[in-house]
């Protein structure tokens, strides 16, 4: 069946780094643009970077520009977060999301990132 499973999350301190990884199994994930999504407590979901199947088109919310970078390998059907200069407004649950033509759609169960001194 299709998995999507996050991990890397955790609590660290502002100005910190921490790197998400999202594993996916059960579809083929070459063809899928990958995401990931947040969503802080109270607010809606919001995208926070988006990457193409072949890798070489990113897309990133004003918000987290310069600051994260998305990546994927598709030989191990992986995507990656990495994030950089942490502010505790990153606080958030962190989802992984595959999507083929608007029609195929998976998430992943999300994984934690706390920001807090």
């Amino acid at each position: 069946q299709v998995q999507l499973v996050e991990s890397g999350g955790g609590l660290v301190q502002p100005g910190g780094s921490l790197r998400l990884s999202c594993a996916a199994s059960g579809f083929t994930f070459s063809t899928y643009a990958m995401s990931w999504y947040r969503q802080a407590p109270g607010k809606d979901r919001e995208l926070v970077a988006q990457i193409g199947t072949a890798g070489s088109t990113t897309n990133y919310a004003d918000s987290v520009k310069g600051r994260f970078t998305i990546s994927r390998d598709n030989a191990k059907n992986t995507v990656t977060l990495q994030m950089n200069s942490l502010k505790p407004e990153d606080t958030a649950v962190y989802y992984c999301y595959a999507n083929r033509r608007n029609v195929f759609i998976y998430w992943g169960q999300g994984t934690q990132v706390t920001v807090s001194s």
